[in-house]
Protein backbone atom coordinates (compact mmCIF):
# COMPACT_ATOMS: atom_id res chain seq x y z
CA UNK A 1 0.00 0.00 0.00
CA UNK A 2 1.40 3.38 -1.02
CA UNK A 3 0.94 6.56 0.95
CA UNK A 4 1.17 9.94 -0.64
CA UNK A 5 3.84 11.67 1.41
CA UNK A 6 4.35 14.82 -0.62
CA UNK A 7 5.84 17.81 1.12
CA UNK A 8 8.19 15.80 3.34
CA UNK A 9 11.83 16.89 3.43
CA UNK A 10 13.50 13.59 2.47
CA UNK A 11 11.08 13.35 -0.42
CA UNK A 12 12.16 16.79 -1.61
CA UNK A 13 15.85 15.93 -1.19
CA UNK A 14 15.67 12.82 -3.35
CA UNK A 15 12.76 14.01 -5.50
CA UNK A 16 10.52 11.14 -4.48
CA UNK A 17 6.97 11.89 -3.48
CA UNK A 18 5.78 8.41 -2.51
CA UNK A 19 7.14 5.82 -0.13
CA UNK A 20 5.83 2.32 0.51
CA UNK A 21 5.36 3.15 4.21
CA UNK A 22 6.93 5.12 7.05
CA UNK A 23 9.49 2.38 7.75
CA UNK A 24 10.77 2.47 4.16
CA UNK A 25 10.86 6.26 4.34
CA UNK A 26 12.81 6.04 7.62
CA UNK A 27 15.31 3.61 6.08
CA UNK A 28 15.88 5.88 3.09
CA UNK A 29 16.12 8.92 5.35
CA UNK A 30 18.73 7.26 7.61
CA UNK A 31 20.80 6.03 4.66
CA UNK A 32 20.63 9.41 2.94
CA UNK A 33 21.51 11.28 6.16
CA UNK A 34 24.37 8.87 6.91
CA UNK A 35 25.83 9.50 3.46
CA UNK A 36 25.33 13.27 3.88
CA UNK A 37 27.11 13.25 7.26
CA UNK A 38 29.94 11.03 5.98
CA UNK A 39 30.49 13.37 3.03
CA UNK A 40 30.60 16.45 5.27
CA UNK A 41 32.96 14.68 7.70
CA UNK A 42 35.28 13.52 4.90
CA UNK A 43 35.37 17.06 3.52
CA UNK A 44 36.31 18.43 6.96
CA UNK A 45 39.17 15.89 7.26
CA UNK A 46 40.54 16.36 3.72
CA UNK A 47 42.77 19.36 4.55
CA UNK A 48 44.48 17.20 7.19
CA UNK A 49 45.24 14.39 4.74
CA UNK A 50 43.41 11.61 6.56
CA UNK A 51 40.30 9.56 5.89
CA UNK A 52 37.38 8.98 8.23
CA UNK A 53 38.62 5.44 8.92
CA UNK A 54 42.14 6.71 9.74
CA UNK A 55 40.60 9.34 12.01
CA UNK A 56 38.61 6.61 13.76
CA UNK A 57 41.78 4.58 14.39
CA UNK A 58 43.61 7.62 15.76
CA UNK A 59 40.74 8.33 18.15
CA UNK A 60 40.71 4.73 19.38
CA UNK A 61 44.47 4.87 19.93
CA UNK A 62 44.19 8.17 21.80
CA UNK A 63 41.64 6.53 24.08
CA UNK A 64 44.08 3.67 24.72
CA UNK A 65 47.10 5.98 25.19
CA UNK A 66 49.64 5.40 26.66
CA UNK A 67 48.81 1.70 26.30
CA UNK A 68 49.17 0.18 22.85
CA UNK A 69 46.32 -1.49 21.00
CA UNK A 70 46.39 -4.63 18.90
CA UNK A 71 45.04 -4.54 15.37
CA UNK A 72 42.28 -6.91 16.57
CA UNK A 73 41.20 -4.39 19.23
CA UNK A 74 41.08 -1.68 16.55
CA UNK A 75 38.91 -3.91 14.36
CA UNK A 76 36.51 -4.56 17.26
CA UNK A 77 36.11 -0.88 18.04
CA UNK A 78 36.04 0.66 14.55
CA UNK A 79 32.84 2.27 13.33
CA UNK A 80 33.28 0.87 9.82
CA UNK A 81 33.54 -2.89 10.30
CA UNK A 82 34.45 -3.35 6.61
CA UNK A 83 37.69 -1.36 6.90
CA UNK A 84 41.06 -3.05 6.46
CA UNK A 85 42.62 -2.03 9.79
CA UNK A 86 46.09 -3.37 8.95
CA UNK A 87 46.22 -1.32 5.74
CA UNK A 88 44.95 1.79 7.55
CA UNK A 89 47.53 1.38 10.32
CA UNK A 90 50.28 1.09 7.70
CA UNK A 91 49.14 4.33 6.03
CA UNK A 92 49.15 6.06 9.43
CA UNK A 93 52.63 4.61 10.17
CA UNK A 94 53.99 6.03 6.90
CA UNK A 95 52.62 9.43 7.97
CA UNK A 96 54.40 8.95 11.34
CA UNK A 97 51.09 9.21 13.21
CA UNK A 98 51.39 5.72 14.74
CA UNK A 99 54.11 3.18 15.49
CA UNK A 100 53.92 -0.58 15.22
CA UNK A 101 55.72 -3.15 17.36
CA UNK A 102 55.51 -6.90 17.80
CA UNK A 103 53.54 -7.73 20.93
CA UNK A 104 55.83 -9.23 23.60
CA UNK A 105 53.01 -11.46 24.98
CA UNK A 106 51.91 -12.80 21.58
CA UNK A 107 54.50 -12.72 18.79
CA UNK A 108 51.70 -13.09 16.18
CA UNK A 109 50.02 -9.88 17.32
CA UNK A 110 51.13 -6.35 16.45
CA UNK A 111 50.86 -3.50 18.93
CA UNK A 112 49.97 -0.07 17.61
CA UNK A 113 50.55 3.13 19.55
CA UNK A 114 49.78 6.71 18.63
CA UNK A 115 52.78 9.03 18.28
CA UNK A 116 53.11 12.59 19.58
CA UNK A 117 52.55 13.75 15.99
CA UNK A 118 49.30 11.71 15.95
CA UNK A 119 48.17 13.19 19.27
CA UNK A 120 48.99 16.72 18.05
CA UNK A 121 46.97 16.11 14.87
CA UNK A 122 43.99 14.96 16.93
CA UNK A 123 44.20 18.10 19.07
CA UNK A 124 43.99 20.15 15.88
CA UNK A 125 41.18 17.93 14.56
CA UNK A 126 39.24 18.38 17.83
CA UNK A 127 38.95 22.09 17.07
CA UNK A 128 37.90 21.28 13.51
CA UNK A 129 35.33 18.77 14.82
CA UNK A 130 33.82 21.43 17.08
CA UNK A 131 33.04 23.49 13.96
CA UNK A 132 31.55 20.39 12.29
CA UNK A 133 29.45 19.54 15.37
CA UNK A 134 28.13 23.11 15.53
CA UNK A 135 26.24 22.36 12.31
CA UNK A 136 24.38 19.61 14.17
CA UNK A 137 23.21 22.05 16.83
CA UNK A 138 20.16 22.77 14.70
CA UNK A 139 18.85 20.01 16.94
CA UNK A 140 18.44 20.67 20.64
CA UNK A 141 20.22 18.50 23.20
CA UNK A 142 16.92 16.75 24.00
CA UNK A 143 16.28 16.12 20.28
CA UNK A 144 19.79 14.66 19.92
CA UNK A 145 19.16 12.46 22.99
CA UNK A 146 15.87 11.28 21.48
CA UNK A 147 17.53 10.40 18.17
CA UNK A 148 20.26 8.53 20.03
CA UNK A 149 17.70 6.55 22.03
CA UNK A 150 15.70 5.69 18.89
CA UNK A 151 18.78 4.62 16.92
CA UNK A 152 19.97 2.49 19.86
CA UNK A 153 16.50 0.93 20.11
CA UNK A 154 16.50 0.13 16.39
CA UNK A 155 19.81 -1.78 16.72
CA UNK A 156 18.73 -3.62 19.88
Amino acid sequence: MFHNLTGMEIGKEIKQSKFKNEHQKMLINILYTSSWLASKHATSLKPFGISQQQFNILRILRGQHPKPATVNLLIERMLDKNSNASRLVEKLRVKKLVERAVCSEDRRAVNVIITKKGLDLLTELDMNEDVFLNELKKLSVSEAEQINLLLDKMRD
